[in-house]
C-alpha cells in the first residue's frame, strides 16, 4: 500500500515541520536559507488559499473536512482499481496535504504557513505556503492531466 504510505509520510513529515517551525521561528522575523533563494517565516493562516475567508475560519475549517473526507472516499474506491498509478499517486499526494492542512484547521484553528520564495516579484514574495500547499498542487494536476475517469 505505497499510496497510503505516500498519504501517511506527507502527513507525518508536515506535523513535525510544521511543529519544528512553530517552536523555533520568532513571529514577525525571517530567516534565509538556500542562498537566500528561500525565506522562512511563520504565518498563522487562519483561512483557506491566500487567507480567504479568514474572517470564517470555522466555515474553512467545516468545508475543508468534508472536501477532504470526500476526496478520501473516492480515493479508497479508487484503490480497488487495477493500475492508474498516475491517478492514485496524485490522490496521494493531494491528500496528504489536504490532511495536514485540515488537521492544523481542526487543531490549532490555523494553518501553520512556514516559507516563502525570494524572488522580485513582490506579491509572490509575500506569500508564505507549506509543503503541503504543493503537494496539494502537484496532485491536483497529475490527477487533472492523467486523463483518467475517477469513478468508472
Amino acid at each position: 500500500m505505497k499510496y497510503l504510505a505516500l498519504i501517511a509520510a506527507i502527513f507525518t513529515g508536515e506535523y513535525f515541520l510544521k511543529d519544528h517551525m512553530e517552536q523555533k521561528l520568532e513571529a514577525g522575523k525571517t530567516k534565509e536559507i538556500l542562498k537566500g533563494r528561500i525565506l522562512l517565516r511563520k504565518y498563522h493562516n487562519e483561512g483557506a488559499c491566500l487567507n480567504l475567508g479568514e474572517k470564517q475560519s470555522r466555515i474553512v475549517a467545516a468545508v475543508s473536512l468534508f472536501l477532504t473526507s470526500a476526496l478520501s472516499l473516492v480515493f479508497l474506491f479508487t484503490l480497488t482499481k487495477h493500475g492508474r498509478g498516475a491517478l492514485k499517486t496524485g490522490l496521494s499526494l493531494l491528500l496528504g496535504g489536504a490532511w495536514s492542512n485540515t488537521y492544523d484547521r481542526l487543531k490549532r484553528k490555523y494553518v501553520v504557513d512556514y516559507f516563502s520564495f525570494n524572488v522580485k516579484w513582490k506579491p509572490l514574495r509575500q506569500i508564505i505556503f507549506n509543503i503541503s500547499d504543493f503537494c496539494i498542487l502537484i496532485g491536483a494536476l497529475i490527477v487533472a492531466l492523467t486523463g483518467d475517469s475517477i469513478v468508472d
